[in-house]
């Protein structure tokens, strides 16, 4: 895989482009600020190279491409504040979300700081671009507009809400999870033959449907009692604990997973806390792992999602038509994905660790809701949408930018 993580030994300035390839030359750029939209990209490089007439295909972390204080300044500034002031976070994402009040600005001040990405780019020539993150594809929209480079730019909106930020001037394509989405970048000015409704791109796996008893089976689970998924968090902010503890109250019998991720002490941690909780009630047990990539199977095995409603697993989560129990949502953008959980009865939302098990229980007396919640998130679920925005590209091109002037512009 082509692509470059934050941490890579390899630098992309000597990255060489190799010799000419026949088919159309793809070009996958996201930042690495959170993780979904490095793994929206991950999903949309999978299908791409499985399509005919594509030749060589880059997924590429455009911040390796700038200084280590703009990298900073985007990646572990964000990380920061998520960990340590998610209010102030929430803050800056409602006060920014104003259509074409800082384009301008930000543009500057990217484009200051990704020279070599500029020029990798008109090294690499693609035929097509996605980007997965808005700082790419501000830069690459504004060199589109001055002609600088002649291809074709495609942005994969990764929350389900469209934040102002996402806003190009000149672009070919935008892909959203929610026909909201698309309205609302209508009311823009936006062109509605220029909007695709197509989810948000996640790996191919998610797209195959297995069977829940033969999964449990396998894993060690029964099927008499509830399963509930439990995500770790990421970005070093896990509700986990709070989780654990929660469930430790519940009335009715049950089981659990928890996904820790690459997080070793917060694993040690959760397991020395389940074990006493399973001794205080025998009727909850729970299996503490580590990192997987198998997400699609342990989704697809449980009944309900216990965490924070990111993009990503937001939109893994409908696609296996799995319900969800929110908690802890970072302010701003995960807000806003709870907000249409809600509104469309797929999800229930926890303030407090301390009613968890009340309202859980609440669902379990309660088939008919769960099952309702269940058809709801099945309903909603795009598991293809990473094909569908490839076949769109490859197979459905527009035939020109849209060149948008917005009136406060």
């Amino acid at each position: 895989m082509n692509f470059l993580h934050p941490n890579s030994e390899t630098d992309p300035l000597e990255i060489p482009t190799s010799p000419a390839t026949e088919g159309r030359r793809v070009l996958i750029l996201s930042a690495s600020a959170g993780t979904g939209h490095m793994r929206a990209a991950e999903a949309l490089e999978k299908v791409f190279r499985q399509q005919p007439g594509v030749g060589e295909v880059r997924n590429i972390d455009a911040l390796r491409f700038t200084n280590k204080l703009f990298r900073d300044f985007y990646s572990k500034l964000y990380i920061q504040l998520v960990q340590k002031a998610p209010s102030v976070l929430g803050w800056v994402y409602n006060t920014t979300d104003e259509p074409w009040k800082t384009d301008r600005m930000r543009l500057m001040l990217d484009r200051l700081n990704t020279g070599p990405l500029e020029r990798f780019i008109a090294k690499f020539k693609p035929d097509i671009t996605v980007c997965t993150h808005f700082l790419p594809s501000e830069i690459i929209s504004y060199l589109i507009s001055k002609e600088k480079l002649n291809a074709r730019l495609s942005i994969v909106v990764t929350d389900l809400d469209v934040h102002a930020m996402w806003l190009c001037r000149t672009f070919h394509r935008y892909f959203v999870a929610l026909e909201e989405s698309k309205v609302h970048l209508q009311a823009l000015g936006m062109p509605g033959d220029h909007i695709t409704v197509s989810g948000i791109p996640i790996d191919p796996a998610f797209s195959v449907k297995l069977d829940k008893a033969e999964l449990r089976a396998q894993a060690g689970f029964d099927m008499e009692r509830p399963l509930f998924l439990i995500s770790g968090g990421a970005l070093g902010v896990s509700p986990a604990a709070g989780v654990l503890a929660g469930l430790a109250h519940l009335r009715h019998p049950a089981q659990a997973v928890v996904i820790c991720g690459k997080k070793p002490e917060l694993q040690a941690a959760l397991e020395k806390q389940a074990r006493a909780i399973e001794a205080a009630h025998p009727g909850l047990t729970f299996k503490i792992l580590g990192y997987t990539d198998e997400m699609h199977r342990w989704m697809q095995m449980s009944d309900l999602f216990i965490g924070k409603p990111g993009g990503l697993t937001t939109a893994e989560s409908l696609a296996c038509g799995l319900p969800m129990v929110i908690v802890a949502p970072i302010p701003g953008q995960e807000d806003r994905n709870s907000d249409h959980l809600l509104e469309k009865g797929i999800a229930i939302k926890c303030n407090e660790f301390t009613t968890l098990a009340y309202k859980i229980d609440g669902l379990l007396d309660n088939p008919a809701q769960l099952q309702s919640m269940r058809e709801k998130a099945t309903a909603y679920g795009r598991p293809h949408a990473a094909e569908t925005i490839v076949d769109s590209l490859l197979n459905h091109p527009v035939a020109e930018a849209a060149q948008f002037v917005p009136a406060t512009g």
